[in-house]
């Protein structure tokens, strides 16, 4: 297969006059708000709506944006948007009945979505992409401090709010750019990386994708874009990756790009502020790729050892403070897959081996709770207490009838306590009346589960 990498787009041959005003759809995303703030920069009018406020629209709405909190046909009219826009970017949750795609249609707006729009920008740039199932946004914000303690003064968007500067976007005035690369429907088949960061491939995305042999194709071929002179970033001799690299070699004509073992990067003792073995992994991935790009090793550890983290990563929200006193430490950590489940308690336990720990978990998508019941089952039970919300449907209707009463009725049966609550309130009052001076809780998944966390440590 022939590199696509010579047919970088230009963005003005699809968007009528370089649009300079952009309406994003669902803009409280945090990849939306993380392209609408580099619009921002770009010195371009945006506006964008979603269902309701939230920190993420206040803070755009702090820089610049103007934001609706409902989404509706009149967004995008006349009247209640004067500054009609050049382009509407929409997310793929939204319906294409969703109203404001349709008003969008009807009045001959230009449309993309998120992840061609973010492609359109990044592959003007010297591009690293990071791409796999799991520790994406940290393998990229550690990628960005190293890049940015090197002087290489990197544009970025990442998936998570950055600890050190509390934003998923960096303005930078160099070649290079870093991305993460999601794998979902394919969304990263846009993207023309010149060093692919694969930190790991498992099934996911179980809505979409038919098998794990599915997903390895979507990633055999982006890992095919890599030019010649570029770089494949990745765990060579992993199961689910080497039958990738394999395919490469053999359908590439002869093209081969340098593919490197980050393992090779592992470093046990460098001292990092975030527990377990799954970070020190990412840290290898985001070494190797910096070594790639010619920055020294020392530069490398500064950066990683100060690396402060990005927002539910196992990040630290404050104690519970018992009637008797004494603390109880609080974190809340995006963890919605065994695997990530696996990982964040195994990193737990690492910082905390004396310490009982209370989960707080809510499933995100019926289809991944259905399709990975008993593996959810065996991961949370390495728990000594699960606290369990409803599950968190998203973009999906409950077609299975898999529900959290289910998992906790399974998890109790192997012997760990598990309770169920309709919602973080009652949930949260629980663990405060019960909570003891010998436990850490940590609050995982997505949905308004991430409450939990606030309402414990207020």
């Amino acid at each position: 297969m022939l590199t696509l990498y010579s047919l970088k787009i230009d963005m003005s041959n699809y968007i009528p006059g370089g649009a300079n005003k952009i309406h994003f759809i669902g803009i409280g995303g945090i990849g939306m708000s993380a392209l609408a703030r580099f619009f921002l920069h770009e010195g371009k009018t945006v506006s964008g709506s979603d269902r309701a406020t939230s920190a993420i629209t206040e803070a755009l709405v702090a820089e610049g944006v103007r934001f609706f909190p409902t989404q509706s046909a009149e967004n995008l009219s006349k009247g209640l948007n004067p500054l009609l826009p050049d382009i509407v970017v929409y997310t793929e949750a939204m319906a294409h009945n969703h109203p404001e795609i349709a008003a969008a249609r009807l009045l001959g707006v230009p449309m993309m979505n998120y992840f061609d729009a973010l492609a359109l920008v990044a592959n003007e740039y010297y591009l690293i992409a990071v791409a796999g199932t799991h520790g994406k946004s940290t393998t990229t914000a550690m990628l960005i401090d190293i890049l940015e303690e090197a002087g290489y003064d990197p544009t970025a968007i990442v998936g998570a709010i950055r600890a050190k500067t509390k934003s998923n976007f960096r303005a930078g005035k160099s070649k290079y750019a870093i991305v993460e690369a999601c794998e979902y429907k394919r969304d990263f088949m846009s993207l023309r990386p010149d060093v692919l960061v694969i930190t790991n491939i498992e099934f996911e995305h179980v809505d979409y994708y038919k098998d794990l042999a599915d997903v390895q194709s979507g990633f055999a071929e982006l890992a095919s874009y890599v030019p010649k002179e570029g770089a494949i970033i990745t765990q060579t001799a992993d199961k689910n990756i080497a039958p990738i690299l394999a395919e490469l070699t053999k359908t590439n004509d002869g093209h081969r790009m340098t593919v490197i073992d980050y393992k090779s990067s592992l470093d046990l003792l460098l001292p990092l502020h975030q527990p377990g073995i799954h970070n020190r992994l990412n840290a290898a991935a985001a070494t190797a790729a910096a070594t790639f790009l010619g920055i020294e090793q020392d530069v490398i550890n500064t950066a990683l050892e100060n690396f402060a983290g990005t927002e539910r990563r196992f990040e630290y929200k404050g104690d519970i403070i018992p009637v008797a006193g004494g603390r109880v430490p609080v974190y809340d950590d995006y963890a919605h897959h065994p695997t990530e489940i696996r990982a964040t308690i195994a990193g737990v336990r690492e910082k905390y081996p004396d310490k009982k720990l209370t989960v707080v978990f809510q499933s995100h998508t019926y289809t991944r709770t259905h399709e990975l019941f008993n593996d959810f089952v065996t991961e949370l039970t390495k728990a000594d207490r699960v606290i369990m919300l409803p599950i968190y449907g998203a973009r999906e209707e409950n077609i299975s009838g898999v529900t959290s009463e289910q998992l906790v009725a399974a998890i109790g049966k192997k012997g760990t306590e598990a309770k169920f609550f309709e919602t973080p309130e009652a949930s949260a009052e629980f663990i405060k009346e019960s909570v003891g001076l010998d436990e850490v809780v940590v609050v995982m998944g997505a949905g308004p589960v991430t409450e939990v966390a606030k309402l414990l440590t207020e």
